[in-house]
């Protein structure tokens, strides 16, 4: 429960809806949209343990950093690996969505997006970084639900809709009906599988050692998961593991399909799995409303077709579909009355305020 001073400081600050991912974080005021849409990326000093950069400032210095200073993504898989550094970046994140208010202890009320079938000691981790960041009061939405609000799905109408939500750690798809999820998976497969393919495909055919940036940009540029009307071509620039010296090689979009292949199967295969325990009467309603596509992931070429055809399912590509989450949780403040038997709740053996649960999170080693 806020105290009375966070009570009186919330009045004077800005309710957000935030999708905390593991490749990017955005951040959506409630009544104007998406302000902060940045790279979920810090840089920290070894020795000291303070924020250099955050954001985009912080991943532009992968693999250009000093021996003292390292770049390192705080979540991995959807779910925090360092509670320290989360709570720093949402701090931030948080205080930058303030920046344009004339009032400079922000105490917002925050609704976040986590996966589906976390647990209870991950949920809680998530729920305290954002009070210890900053927040007089934390809201937790499964992020399919708010992807399939976002992308304006009648979740909670008795007619059954479908999402699959494709990030950067994880994969979530789910199917609703009258508020509530009847059937999801969550699988660990998503975005940034893809690019570790790609970088283990160069790895094994050209032994050419290439760097996660390079990958998600061969990814975007040739990656697909479905034969393109016309094939292209680009290269992969690296180290050759045999010489030691750079090396450009060109490839095919034909060889990056091959190289994804095993992760948009494993994809494909979930929402397969996910239909087939689905009923047979929401089957029907999926018949006439499709299957919504959104996330980062959701924008792989060919992806939309593969779907289609491995369900007999139209499927579609949500509006706007990086920033879904974000805006679901936004809507979710919005119409807060309405929406909120969506939101996720916690167990009551909570943890104090700010206090790092001491089995939530692995500290990662620097």
């Amino acid at each position: 429960m806020p105290s009375l001073i966070d009570r009186i400081l919330g009045l004077f600050s800005l309710d957000l809806g935030i999708d905390l991912g593991t490749a990017n974080t955005l951040v959506a005021v409630r009544g104007k949209g998406i302000v902060i849409n940045e790279p979920s990326w810090v840089a920290i000093d070894r020795r000291s343990r303070e924020v250099v950069a955050v954001g985009a400032e912080a991943k532009e210095m992968v693999g250009r950093t000093p021996a003292r200073i390292v770049a390192i993504r705080p979540l991995r898989d959807g779910v925090i690996s360092d509670f320290e550094i989360t709570e720093a970046m949402l701090k931030h994140f948080i205080e930058k969505a303030h920046s344009r208010s004339f009032f400079s202890i922000p105490r917002p009320r925050v609704v976040i997006g986590i996966p589906s079938g976390v647990t209870e000691v991950e949920k809680r981790a998530v729920h305290d970084a954002a009070l210890s960041a900053g927040a007089r009061e934390a809201l937790l939405i499964e992020e399919p639900m708010a992807a399939a609000i976002g992308a304006g799905l009648p979740v909670t109408e008795a007619h059954g809709s479908m999402i699959v939500d494709i990030g950067g750690g994880t994969t979530e798809v789910a199917v609703f009906a009258l508020g509530g999820i009847v059937v999801s998976r969550s699988i660990r497969v998503a975005g940034d599988e893809m690019d570790e393919d790609i970088v283990n495909y160069a790895r094994q055919k050209y032994n050419l050692l290439i760097g996660e940036r390079m990958a998600e940009k061969i990814k975007i540029a040739i990656g697909s998961a479905f034969p393109l009307p016309e094939e292209k071509t680009m290269t992969l620039r690296g180290r050759n593991l045999v010489t030691g010296l750079p090396e450009a090689v060109e490839v095919s979009s034909i060889e990056i399909r091959e190289a994804l292949s095993v992760s948009v199967n494993t994809i494909v295969e979930t929402i397969r799995s996910t239909l087939d325990e689905t009923p047979p009467e929401l089957v029907a309603d999926l018949m006439e409303t499709g299957v919504a596509l959104a996330g980062g992931g959701a924008l792989l070429q060919g992806l939309v077709e593969r779907v289609a055809d491995e369900t007999n399912i139209h499927t579609w590509l949500a509006e706007d579909t990086l920033t879904c989450v974000a805006r679901g949780a936004e809507m979710v403040l919005e119409d807060y009355e309405g929406l909120r038997e969506v939101l996720v709740g916690l167990e009551r053996n909570s943890t104090s305020r700010g206090t790092a649960p001491s089995t939530a999170v692995a500290r990662r080693p620097y």
